[in-house]
């Protein structure tokens, strides 16, 4: 302990604490210990280098202590005016403070009277956190220094001077020899760059230090922005620990959480690789992916973020909202309830983002409402995002919607496969036309359609103007249907356009050479341009309502995750 110069103490005001260097500039103490630094200068000095002198320090982080002893998130790290040149703290395993037999710690803490400092010796009581925060700590004898004023902020050093975590409060009794520390995992929670310093089990260094290394990269906005919580899916995979209630704040948080959280040792390589190819746009160095067998579906460009909604049984205005996302093939639920139509819009508008998150970082988000068929006009494009948010979702995601029925029924997913297989192709897809008051048969269009092999239906007319001949075109497989969600009827005069007529005209240019497979994206830019317009309502694509179906996007159908009438 006596070569140990990193030891600091900390004075803020009238108040004197201690702290440790833990970089060259940077020193770890207690936030109550510079609670008056808005006010009060705040210096610091090293007793085994009292050449240095007192050096000014300033706080650039904080862990959010609301300043009862009680709080959570008593940390604040410094930073000093320069370099220092002394060796930073070294740290112990996380788990060091209590493994069986439960070591000695000893804190360096400059109670009233010892300017120069003194140090005491204590144990941790049991690996039980107290309110999920500190460990408790009981004197190693029944004598000695107690853990007084002066002591806060002290590292809990193991005998052979690495840091096992820091001195928080004592027992507020000199009769009573107790006192508290936050373990190193804990500390890292409110200030998560210490997790480069402090080497985890299960996870390798090289790994650890590239990992805060890409993350410091990021944090210096230089590149696209990165989603934690995808980073953090991407991370611990199918089987791994769910995304925390809440998600994260922020990726140096999901790092942390990676790190002392998820036990998979590739983990935290995996999180390093998937920052490393959003920052630098290339791909990581992994395993070349398994070819394709021949004859066997590609996989979608898409991942879909489904919204599904069907009537619940128990009422003709309750329906039933399940809310998933598809990863790596697999659905993964984010949740279901049963509401009154009134409140769906906001439980999705509550669950969307929820559910993006669990997509890969890089993937190509598609939300797909899947609808009863009375709900396919309705105007879910036009669903703002959120409370705070008023973007539209049609112009903040590709969306489309597709019929509940057609989305379960066994032998229109087997159709719609080979039909897809064949737009693959790449060769141009016609707009088969259904013009607005046609006086053509259903079974006349269902028998054009089939013969004409048709991969794209428009139609002039809203589903509730034309339902019989709408109907047909969901029972038939054709992959794509559009229609404008509104509209004039047909005027009946010569001299005036028929608004069908000129909603088929500007559809057919607007998406002619477009492949099926990216109109979602290419109808998400006509949706924002029409909002953009100087009068959106006139625009023609301002209700423009797509139904896409690509069953390979959805890998299994599955059975409702609630019964319908619980």
């Amino acid at each position: 302990m006596h070569s140990a110069a990193w030891h600091a103490r900390i004075a803020c005001g009238d108040e004197v604490g201690a702290g440790f260097l833990v970089t060259g500039r940077r020193v770890l103490t207690c936030a109550h210990v510079v609670r008056w630094s808005d006010r009060a200068a705040v210096t610091v000095s090293f007793p085994h280098a009292r050449e240095l002198g007192e050096l000014p320090a300033s706080v650039v982080a904080h862990g959010g202590w609301a300043g009862e002893v009680t709080d959570p998130g008593d940390v604040a790290v410094l930073e000093l005016d320069r370099d220092v040149p002394l060796a930073p703290a070294g740290f112990a395993s996380p788990d060091a403070a209590y493994t069986e037999p439960y070591p000695k710690l000893v804190a360096y803490g400059f109670p009233e009277g010892y300017d120069e400092g003194t140090l005491a010796e204590y144990q941790a009581v049991s690996a039980q956190l107290i309110a999920g925060e500190w460990l408790e700590l009981v004197a190693w004898n029944g004598h000695g220094q107690p853990l007084v004023a002066g002591f806060s902020g002290a590292a809990a050093a193991l005998p052979d001077g690495r840091v096992a975590g820091m001195i928080t409060a004592a027992s507020g009794s000199p009769d009573v020899r107790k006192g508290r520390m936050l373990p190193l995992d804990v500390l890292a929670r409110y200030w998560p760059e210490l997790g480069e310093l402090v080497p985890t089990p299960g996870h390798r260094d090289d790994a650890r230090r590239r990992l805060y290394a890409l993350l410091r990269r990021a944090a210096a906005g230089t590149g696209p922005v990165c989603d934690p919580n995808r980073l953090y899916v991407d991370a611990v995979g199918a089987f791994g620990p769910a995304l925390p209630a809440g998600g994260f704040p922020s990726l140096w948080a999901a790092a942390a959480y990676v790190q002392w959280e998820v036990p998979d040792p590739e983990a935290v390589s995996r999180f390093a690789d998937r920052l490393h190819e959003l920052l630098d746009g290339t791909p990581a160095l992994r395993p070349p992916a398994a070819p394709v067998p021949s004859g066997a579906e590609a996989p979608p460009a898409w991942s879909p973020v489904v919204v599904e909604i069907d009537h619940s049984g128990a009422g003709p205005d309750q329906v039933t909202v399940e809310v998933s996302a598809y990863r790596d093939g697999r659905r993964r639920p984010v949740g279901a309830r049963r509401l009154p139509r009134t409140a769906v819009r906001s439980y999705v508008q509550q669950r969307i983002d929820e559910a993006v998150a669990h997509l890969a970082p890089d993937a190509d988000e598609l939300v797909t409402f899947v609808l009863p068929r009375e709900w396919l006009n309705e105007a879910v494009a036009h669903w703002e995002c959120g409370a705070d948010d008023s973007t539209p979702l049609g112009c903040a995601y590709p969306l489309v919607v597709t019929d509940r029925a057609r989305h379960h029924s066994g032998r229109l997913r087997h159709q719609l496969r080979k039909k897809w297989q064949r737009l693959d192709s790449g060769r141009t897809v016609e707009v088969h036309r259904v013009e607005c008051g046609t006086r053509e048969r259903p079974p006349s269009l269902r028998k054009r359609l089939w013969d004409g092999d048709a991969g794209l239906a428009g139609y002039a007319a809203p589903p509730t103007v034309a339902r019989q001949h709408f109907e047909v075109g969901l029972t038939v497989p054709v992959p794509v249907l559009l229609w404008p969600r509104s509209g004039s009827p047909c005027p009946g005069h010569e001299d005036e356009p028929c608004p069908g007529t000129v909603f088929l005209d500007q559809l057919t240019t607007a998406i002619a050479d477009v492949p099926p497979a990216e109109l979602p994206r290419h109808i998400l830019s006509l949706r924002m341009t029409a909002d953009a317009a100087d009068e959106p309502d006139l625009h023609w694509a301002r209700d423009l309502q797509l139904l896409w179906d690509d069953p390979r996007c959805f890998p299994e159908t599955t059975a409702s995750l609630h019964s319908p009438v619980a």
